[in-house]
């Protein structure tokens, strides 16, 4: 009988069978490997004014990585991704339940863990506050940094208490971790006041009817020279194309339009992502789930670029 060829070969990765971290990458919270990403989930949701579930965002965008994990390039990029990078999935982060605070100190000892070794972090929410202790976490070792949001919602509310997914980019100018001149906002849909911040929006009217090279352009003229840090609301996409979120706004982004916006930012100094909002238990037939984890995939891709760049 002709034995197995997967049975003890470590270098074979089945993508459906053991399916616990993104894309069955290794799991791992060693970081002195030098790896180019570590994929991290904050399963947090304690601060949705929506509807909750959230907090099981991470995993459903595990398992439906196992759709866009096959071996060699993704279309339309003409290398694959893997040959250039080393990726681990650092797990899901440990916090107090019923104590959000706690969030924040995980999150603050954690990415330390992460980018002081030169790796960057990739985060899965998780609802949209995670953003801002995150923020924080980057902000302590690139300084002040661009922003660029795709969402429905500007999430620049005012709001005292810091614990609300809707007020993190409200408070994170005021807390000196981004700079607002530099930053940009895609998709928005929901009321909102020029006046009230300073960012540059592109609402959702406004890039349904532009090409995804136009938005890249502005977004690449706002951001300058800065550092960026991408974050990712998975409502910015129309809710035909993402119905398992808490806040679901229609008009949205095609996942199309967005993986071509995002295609075209590969040459920007991206020194952080997440991806948020998904909530599985509204989700039908993982395609909020997957958008999420085509999106992350997207983003490794931008890594990856600089580097097939430079071997060329």
């Amino acid at each position: 009988m002709a034995k197995n060829k997967l049975i003890g070969d470590p270098t074979i990765i089945s993508m459906y069978a053991n399916q616990f971290t993104f894309l069955a990458r290794p799991l791992t919270r060693d970081m002195s490997q030098n790896f180019d990403a570590a994929i991290v989930g904050l399963p947090f949701d304690l601060a949705t004014t929506g509807r909750a579930g959230t907090r099981l965002g991470p995993n459903a965008v595990r398992q439906a990585s196992s759709n866009v994990g096959w071996e060699g390039r993704r279309w339309p990029w003409g290398f694959d991704a893997f040959k250039y990078l080393t990726v681990a999935d650092y797990g899901d982060l440990d916090f107090i339940p019923g104590s959000p605070e706690d969030l924040n100190l995980q999150i603050e000892v954690h990415a330390q863990n992460i980018i002081s070794s030169g790796t960057h972090m990739v985060s899965i929410g998780g609802d949209h506050y995670v953003a801002l202790p995150l923020l924080r976490a980057h902000a302590k070792h690139y300084g002040k940094m661009a922003l660029v949001h795709f969402d429905a919602h500007t999430d620049t509310y005012p709001n005292d208490t810091e614990i609300d997914h809707g007020s993190m980019f409200y408070h994170a100018p005021k807390q000196g971790l981004i700079d607002p001149d530099h930053s940009i906002q895609v998709g928005i849909r929901t009321e909102y006041r020029p006046q009230d911040h300073e960012f540059e929006v592109i609402d959702a009217a406004q890039a349904n009817d532009s090409s995804a090279d136009d938005i890249a352009a502005a977004i690449i003229k706002r951001v300058g020279d800065l550092p960026v840090y991408l974050t990712f609301d998975i409502d910015c996409l129309d809710p035909a194309y993402a119905p398992g979120t808490g806040t679901p706004v229609v008009g949205g982004l095609t996942t199309d339009k967005a993986l071509r916006i995002i295609r075209g930012l590969k040459d920007l100094n991206i020194v952080g992502f997440d991806l948020v909002e998904v909530n599985p238990a509204y989700d039908h037939a993982d395609i909020t789930a997957l958008a999420g984890a085509t999106l992350l995939l997207e983003f490794l891709y931008l890594l990856a670029h600089k580097k097939h760049q430079k071997s060329l």
